[in-house]
């Protein structure tokens, strides 16, 4: 801890980007979505599940990115695979899906395909095939088995690569990953889960979530809280963003943060409580009574970080008396970590001391215009007190979604279709508060082989 600590005091705020301009193809190229499959997620590590998801020796769930589909199993106690879902005979899938849901689920000792009985262990070594022999010995092991595709944890997730030759999925998440770890997101659990296919771009989706210069335009209700303008910054192949705040406020820069105005008391309790009604996304019950009594146990004028610190401290010894432990992380830390990390190219965290909220965008099919777009809140709960939770398939209309997410989903499908006007020239992206949104695509340049950004002239 001391050594991360040490390099975020280091760390010195980026000048401005140079004003640049996004090329549209990105977003509407038939032509460029299909490169996608070999050039980008070819190469990329990919979370697709949650390690706690599959428990079991023999537990399985699925996984698909354009035409690929994965079976990700446990296969001893301790070690985790990732198969092609695909038996090596005739190219039949071996799980398929339920029409309408998210992914298979299941448990199992062997992979029977439908077609023609060929069987796998959860190792993926072929056990059986009817009249072996009349392939007179070369359907040798290595020919029959199943194959392989890179896996690792990391954060209570699981990941995979297809690339034999990736690096470390560590590494690959460098800086996100040491700058995250003292928030210990591996102990969190799904508090709910959706999903929908979205009228636009996976780009364009994860985009509307990557900054906070949309929020009071988007979202101007939250005004009446605070200022929530922010800050973006590239982290290598990943960025992350945060909210401004004032000299000796600098915790006030992450995701739990106290409202704004005369009264920092009354502000914060509206906020928490806006927030738990009308998104349930980035709070808890907890922190929510511990903001409502702040009116009653701090006097007018408090000072607005006393009322954070008060209101943090008040609810961590609550979830503490119900056996929720909150992590110990530096104020420092959870100030430079600011309110979310985007995973190059399509996984955002908004991480929190005790909950947090996790975007997932990627492609439905070839199609440009449309793409799988998931939304999940984690939060601490006491041991055996997880609420079980599947991935629910949630249409933009569906009421469930409350208020505030919505208009994120109309703003995606208006860009995708804006996109493709004939006078539109190209997103130009806020050379600071967008940051991450060019981010993005300066690190997809590199694995697309383009030019990527261009300089606004």
């Amino acid at each position: 801890m001391t050594d991360i600590v040490e390099d975020v005091d280091q760390q010195e705020v980026e000048p401005l980007s140079g004003p640049l301009k996004l090329g549209v193809e990105a977003y509407v190229s038939r032509e460029y979505a299909r490169d996608e499959a070999e050039k980008l997620w070819s190469k990329v590590w990919q979370q697709v599940g949650r390690v706690e998801e599959i428990p079991n020796v023999g537990d399985y769930l699925t996984y698909e990115i354009l035409d690929d589909s994965f079976i990700i199993v446990r296969s001893a106690p301790d070690t985790i695979r990732a198969h092609f879902n695909v038996c090596s005979h005739r190219g039949r899938r071996l799980v398929e899906t339920p029409s309408g849901e998210h992914e298979a689920r299941g448990h199992c000792r062997t992979f029977v395909c439908g077609f023609h009985g060929w069987t796998y262990d959860l190792e993926g070594k072929n056990t059986w095939a009817p009249e072996r022999g009349d392939w007179q010995g070369a359907l040798t092991e290595q020919q029959s088995r199943l194959q392989e595709v890179q896996v690792d944890t990391w954060g209570g997730w699981i990941w995979i690569n297809m690339d034999p030759e990736c690096e470390p999925l560590r590494d690959y998440l460098e800086p996100a990953a040491s700058l995250l770890e003292p928030f210990e997101l591996h102990n969190m659990r799904y508090r709910w889960r959706k999903y929908l296919i979205a009228d636009c771009n996976w780009k364009v989706a994860l985009e509307a979530f990557m900054e906070t210069y949309h929020v009071p335009y988007t979202h101007p209700e939250f005004m009446g809280f605070g200022s929530f303008l922010g800050w973006s910054r590239a982290q290598g192949k990943h960025s992350n963003i945060g909210y401004e705040a004032p000299k000796g406020m600098e915790e006030n820069q992450a995701k739990l943060r106290i409202g704004s105005g005369p009264d920092a008391r009354i502000s914060t309790m509206e906020l928490q409580n806006f927030t738990w009604e009308a998104a349930n996304t980035n709070t808890t019950q907890t922190l929510v009574e511990a903001a409502q009594r702040l009116i009653n146990e701090l006097p007018e004028g408090t000072p607005p970080d006393q009322v954070m610190r008060h209101w943090l401290d008040s609810a961590r010894k609550d979830d503490a008396n119900r056996g929720v432990v909150w992590p110990t992380v530096d104020p420092k830390i959870v100030a430079k970590s600011g309110t979310a990390w985007q995973i190059f190219p399509n996984f955002q965290i908004g991480h929190a001391l005790n909950n947090m909220l996790c975007y997932n965008a990627r492609p439905y099919g070839d199609d440009p215009d449309k793409c799988i777009f998931e939304a999940a809140v984690y939060e601490l709960f006491p041991e055996g007190e997880e609420p079980e939770t599947q991935w629910e398939h949630t249409p933009p209309e569906d009421p469930s979604w409350r208020t505030v997410l919505p208009q994120d989903f109309v703003n995606m499908s208006a860009v995708q279709k804006g996109m493709k006007t004939r006078g539109f020239t190209g997103p130009k992206p806020n050379p600071y508060r967008e940051r991450s949104v060019v981010n993005l695509h300066h690190n997809l340049a590199l694995y697309m082989g383009n030019e990527g950004p261009s300089d606004l002239l």
